[in-house]
């Protein structure tokens, strides 16, 4: 009896097996496969960046034929090292609502981008994919190359050190650099009435990049900013409280001297001190705007 008992329990374990094996055929055989809403891509203005530089970053996704959304997704953009360890991100809305895109047509739109001052040189891939924000965030499948979960290889960007940027140097009228507290990535620093910033003559011509705010606007009004070198503007516009401002500002070589060292001003029309406005604040300095980057480029 023992020897027939122990005998039959493989063949009812196989049994069993086989019969799973037979009911997972069948729902695979059963399950439709979702089909692709878009398909994504991506172009660079600069295959290679160092920390701290700016990027153009222009997406494309031509939506499939028969392709439909049901709710607003967000397109998530991850960049990853070369063990596919994530770094950053630039998850974002896309500059078209998804619930507006149409069956056949092309959503193009340019993102600029500040790369993190993080510790790793190297190839980064770019992912891409589309989520939702619900609870169940849920994710698109799209035309590409699968990393896993529905998250989409669009691109690589080579990440320098930081020490390729051009020299720069924050000279008078700056106020000490801040980072904030809820975001140590994030970090700033406040203009007098007048900044100067001076960065090594790169002899060619560049852009300057200005991200800038200045919140409070129950301490201020609207401010006029003006951008000078050589003795003359360069770019001159009006900044609103608590409505921040990406400026592309083109610097001509033949305004930059002759100099191992270039110069340009800062210049705010009033600047005002947080404590004379309100008891609350017991910040005594002159504060002009607030300035995340200032940026060179000579690329």
């Amino acid at each position: 009896m023992m020897a027939r008992l122990s005998s039959s329990v493989p063949r009812l374990a196989l049994s069993a097996v086989l019969l799973a094996v037979a009911v997972s055929a069948a729902c695979q055989k059963s399950e439709t496969p979702v089909p692709a809403v878009a398909t994504p891509s991506l172009s660079l203005n600069h295959d290679r960046a160092p920390a701290g530089s700016p990027i153009e970053i222009t997406y494309k996704f031509v939506v499939a034929d028969g392709a439909s959304f049901d709710r607003d997704y967000r397109v998530m953009v991850h960049l990853v090292d070369t063990d596919e360890e994530l770094m950053w991100t630039d998850d974002h809305d896309p500059a078209v609502p998804t619930t507006q895109w149409k069956a056949g047509q092309t959503i193009e739109y340019t993102r600029t981008v500040f790369v993190p001052v993080y510790p790793y040189v190297g190839d980064a891939g770019v992912y891409v994919g589309l989520y939702s924000t619900s609870g169940d965030q849920r994710r698109l499948p799209l035309n590409g190359q699968d990393m896993g979960q529905h998250s989409y290889k669009v691109g690589t960007l080579n990440l320098l050190p930081q020490t390729e940027n051009l020299f720069t140097v924050f000279k008078e009228g700056w106020h000490p650099a801040e980072v904030s507290d809820q975001n140590g990535g994030v970090e700033w620093q406040w203009t007098k009435k007048e900044a100067t910033l001076a960065f090594k003559h790169p002899r060619k011509d560049g852009v300057l990049y200005l991200e800038l705010d200045s919140p409070g606007k129950e301490l201020h009004g609207a401010q006029q900013v003006q951008v000078n070198m050589g003795g003359q503007t360069l770019d001159s516009f009006a900044l609103e409280p608590d409505q921040p401002q990406l400026r592309k500002i083109a610097l001509p070589a033949a305004r930059m001297g002759e100099g191992e060292m270039a110069e340009l001003q800062v210049v705010v029309d009033t600047t005002f001190v947080p404590s004379a406005v309100t008891a609350s604040s017991k910040d005594k300095r002159e504060l002009g705007v607030r300035v995340f980057h200032a940026y060179v480029d000579a690329r």
